[in-house]
């Protein structure tokens, strides 16, 4: 055989190898949102707060009807497996992690489970020991025997479309303080439990150290953000363009769901709120209750959820494709506070910084800083919540108006004009991301000024052509 033959066989069966290696990293990584090590750098900035401690994080439960599972925002943090009734510990004196969960192939394959997680739980997810649940009870009573400490989630775990404060403060009101019930949330149910079955553990809540953690992004979960943005502006203007008289809230809600499905997002950050006519007034309002009318004006707050990743936008438009005197000058003051934001943010810069920039700004272009409707936004420099795994992404540490903006951090840029009794809202919110060099804008590609909107609204919508050619 010829050297030349020889060579060629010997590089097919390397090229084999390492394509048949390539394909299977491929396959094990796929299963998971983030690769093994983003989520091993996490665990790793938890364990630097456990000391000799335990941290101990239940995993969502199959939902109590037919819906689709989906894992709550914690376990999807720290180690990224969608798994029914798994637990997760992280172990800050071994500095090992530990998964425990039982699941079989066919209720895997009926969740929509990827059997490369069940099969090889330790590979697919890089964890240092994956163990079967029923031994979870055992692994307590050592820690109790060690009398250790246990760090868990005091606070409501975060679902779809939920987020974990507004949840506590909710069931706090109709369960736990409800004289007719009572019951403790399942957070505070399990820390019940802990310290009466293992007396000798101490309880402490971990639930500040993992808000903090999520408050800055990696690089990783800000390129999730990026397509969740994309997928949000592109169902904005879908809306936007079928917006007419005649077409009802309940259509405009189903074309947003559609376009972010058909996009591939996983489901809506929240439900879409539509605010119309009267219903300016309220600030969330998702009933859908009203056919659009000539002359009339409306607040479109709505985003996507993709791999777990929310975006939060607002747009703002007339019915009728054209704005009215009164409209436009509302609307004129709206943008030239949101301009005067984005004008000013950068890492280094303070909330209350932006704010003055504001001021300076709005006094430029001849309006008033002191004007009650703007007072808002010029304190917190157009600030209004953090966003990320949840819609309003908590936080433990937060300085108001003196928070320094810092690459990483997400939030809401949200500016509103609301005059409820001239049955008009304006509401102009970007999803922005401090960089190194400036900010990102997830909702770049939403039409914001009055000619863009205008231009906009001439093109035919979804539910025009499906009504021209009698679809429906």
């Amino acid at each position: 055989m010829s050297r030349q033959l020889r060579f060629y066989g010997v590089f097919k069966i390397s090229l084999a190898i390492f394509l048949g290696s390539w394909l299977v990293v491929s396959c094990l990584s796929a299963t998971l949102i983030f690769t093994p090590e983003e989520y091993a750098r996490r665990r790793q900035q938890l364990m630097d707060h456990l000391d000799n401690g335990v941290a101990v994080f239940l995993g969502a439960i199959s939902p109590p009807n037919d819906t689709q599972f989906y894992q709550n925002n914690t376990m999807m943090y720290f180690c990224g497996v969608e798994i029914p009734g798994a637990v997760l510990v992280i172990d800050g004196l071994r500095k090992e992690s530990i998964l425990f969960f039982t699941i079989g192939e066919k209720e895997a394959e009926g969740e929509g489970i990827p059997l490369s997680l069940v099969r090889d739980p330790l590979k697919v997810t890089g964890l240092e020991k994956v163990l079967p649940i029923e031994q979870f009870s055992a692994y307590l009573s050592r820690l109790n025997n060690q009398g250790r400490t246990i760090y868990t989630m005091f606070y409501p775990e975060e679902l779809m479309r939920e987020n974990t404060r507004e949840k506590y403060n909710a069931l706090q009101r109709t369960m736990v303080l409800n004289l007719f019930d009572q019951r403790l949330t399942r957070e505070l149910q399990f820390v019940f439990q802990l310290r009466a079955k293992f007396p000798l553990v101490k309880v402490e809540d971990i639930s500040p150290v993992v808000w903090d953690l999520r408050k800055y992004k990696s690089p990783a979960e800000i390129k999730i953000l990026r397509e969740a943005g994309r997928i949000g502006v592109k169902a904005h203007r879908a809306v936007i363009r079928s917006a007419a008289p005649g077409v009802t809230e309940k259509e405009l809600a189903a074309l947003f769901e559609y376009v972010c499905l058909k996009e591939g997002a996983q489901d809506l950050a929240f439900y879409t709120i539509i605010m119309s006519g009267k219903n300016h007034a309220f600030g969330h309002y998702h009933r859908y209750d009203r056919t659009l009318q000539d002359g009339e004006f409306v607040i479109l707050d709505a985003g996507p959820d993709y791999k777990y990743y929310n975006v939060d936008l607002s747009t703002s438009f007339p019915v009728n494709g054209k704005f009215s005197p009164r409209q436009r000058e509302l609307y004129r003051k709206a943008f030239l506070v949101r301009q005067a934001c984005l004008d000013s943010y950068r890492p280094g810069i303070t909330l209350k910084q932006v704010g003055e920039k504001i001021k300076e700004y709005l006094k430029k272009k001849g309006l008033s800083p002191e004007d009650h409707q703007v007072r808002g936004e010029i304190r917190y420099g157009g600030y209004n919540h953090s966003v990320g795994l949840a819609t309003h992404d908590v936080m433990a540490t937060f300085s108001g108006a003196g928070e320094v903006l810092k690459p990483g951090f997400v939030f809401a840029c949200d500016i509103q004009v609301i005059h409820p009794e001239e049955e008009i809202g304006i509401r102009l919110e970007d999803t922005i991301v401090i960089t190194e060099e400036g900010y990102i804008n997830l909702g770049e590609g939403l039409p914001r000024t009055v000619e863009e909107i205008e231009e906009l609204m001439k093109e035919e919508g979804i539910i025009q052509v499906l009504k021209r050619n009698k679809v429906y």
